[in-house]
């Protein structure tokens, strides 16, 4: 007898379903629930963009084709239910850096981000960007799912207004810096997020499938008599999608030689490099895709779609595309395989058609399920060998750093650097890889510098 869930055909073929103990309702729920995580990419990278004197409606053109092919990849070439987009932290440093800071043209930004993405075309191809992701020790993998877990969380408590910036009063009375501090819980928005994280959390306790998107969208449709929703006046559910003329293939080589572009080539370089590799290895990890090894398997192809992603994102306009800490969340669905990322893929597609629908879901709403995914992340730190401190404070340090630095790849820096420091100087020198030797002293020379 047929097992009626045994899927047949091309999507198969292509993305071995049965052989990941998957399904295509499972696979598009959670590519369906990586989009709507990520969707608030969409308005933010052409606000930002905007300010460094970029067409708004080109650039959020060119963030959804750019996450539309970068993520393309990632599911036909990789077999990996990541999605990818414009990346946030990049973009700013685009925008307010490069040219607001140093006052470079738009078109001269562009052209770092083209050549980061050729420059990482070659490095993938010579498996150096494999190599970085392999040397990276076992327990510090597993600290990184840990410490991306904290900072998505961190991210949906921000987005939702329950934690905001404020100011620390040191033990004089002066006013030391700023620190996040509760929000007013009262208010509209952080009253929506938890009324979110209670009705997901339900959701999760009864085994209902589509958890996490059912609460995304039941909360985005009570944000509406709350007023944290926005329904435009005169709605259009369908539109098209503005012109890419005014930022496509907007190039300039006049500059290419000079000092700064060394600089800006490095920046774009380093936080793409060890943001990507953290978010592929994090999310891995808590899926357990990682081999006996602690490697991942197809690490090369993956890291493929990122570097073509920025490469082909620049042509059409955008800052650098890079993989998304919000896959976690299709993960914790059940995403398994490519088909994930490309129901994320087709997602983006629609929504340069129906772009009112999406803009319409606020933060509040994605917030419990960024949350809740920092719940799911948490279960490998129960794998990190805690009895052993050359292993044990590394991986905090990379825990704890990324929601404090508000980076993943400085708590990757943080991590790394500790690590080799306590090995060599606890005579343990012989255990660690010549290139963790070769990223520690580049991380202390970039610090340095």
């Amino acid at each position: 007898m047929k097992n009626e869930n045994v899927p047949e055909g091309f999507l198969e073929k292509q993305f071995k379903l049965t052989e990941h103990k998957t399904n295509v309702k499972t696979e598009v729920l959670a590519g369906i629930t990586t989009f709507m995580t990520m969707a608030y990419i969409l308005i933010v990278n052409p606000i930002i963009l905007s300010e460094a004197g970029m067409d708004f409606g080109a650039v959020f053109t060119a963030t959804a084709l750019s996450a539309i092919v970068g993520t393309l990849v990632m599911a036909f070439y990789a077999n990996y239910p990541f999605a990818l987009a414009p990346g946030m932290g990049l973009n700013a440093f685009f925008a307010y850096t490069v040219v607001l800071g140093m006052g470079y043209t738009w078109q001269f930004a562009l052209t770092a981000v083209f050549l980061e993405g050729i420059i990482f075309i070659i490095l993938t191809f010579l498996n150096v960007r494999e190599a970085v992701v392999n040397a990276i020790p076992k327990n510090l993998k597993h600290a990184v799912a840990v410490g991306i877990g904290l900072f998505i969380a961190f991210i949906g408590f921000e987005n939702a207004d329950i934690v905001v910036s404020g100011q620390f009063v040191g033990f004089d009375g002066a006013l030391d810096g700023l620190i996040v501090e509760l929000g007013n819980l009262s208010a509209a928005a952080p009253l929506l997020a938890i009324i979110g994280i209670i009705l997901t959390g339900v959701l999760l306790a009864k085994n209902v499938r589509g958890a996490l998107l059912i609460g995304i969208l039941a909360t985005t449709v009570l944000g509406i008599p709350m007023g944290v929703t926005q329904v435009p006046e005169g709605l259009q559910f369908m539109s098209t999608p503005p012109s890419l003329s005014p930022i496509f293939f907007q190039f300039d080589f006049s500059n290419i030689f000079s000092l700064d572009m060394v600089i800006v080539l490095f920046t774009f370089l380093f936080v793409d490099m060890f943001d990507t590799v953290g978010t592929l290895v994090g999310v891995a990890s808590k899926a357990d895709m990682l081999d006996e090894n602690g490697n991942l398997p197809r690490a090369k192809e993956a890291l493929f779609a990122d570097a073509v992603g920025t490469t082909v994102g620049a042509c059409l306009g955008t800052s650098t595309v890079t993989t998304y800490v919000e896959s976690a969340a299709g993960v914790a669905e059940g995403g398994k395989t490519g088909l994930t990322a490309l129901s994320a893929a087709g997602m983006f597609a629609i929504a340069l058609l129906f772009s009112p629908l999406f803009i319409m879901v606020p933060g509040a709403a994605t917030a419990p399920a960024l949350i809740i995914v920092g719940l799911f992340m948490m279960s490998p730190i129960k794998k990190i060998d805690l009895d052993d401190y050359t292993e044990a404070i590394p991986a905090f340090l990379t825990i704890i750093m990324m929601p404090l630095s508000y980076s993943i790849a400085d708590g990757i820096v943080f991590g790394m650097v500790s690590y080799v420091a306590l090995k060599l100087l606890s005579g343990k020198g012989n255990k660690v890889s010549p290139i963790m030797y070769i990223l520690a002293l580049l991380f202390i020379i970039k610090f340095a510098i």
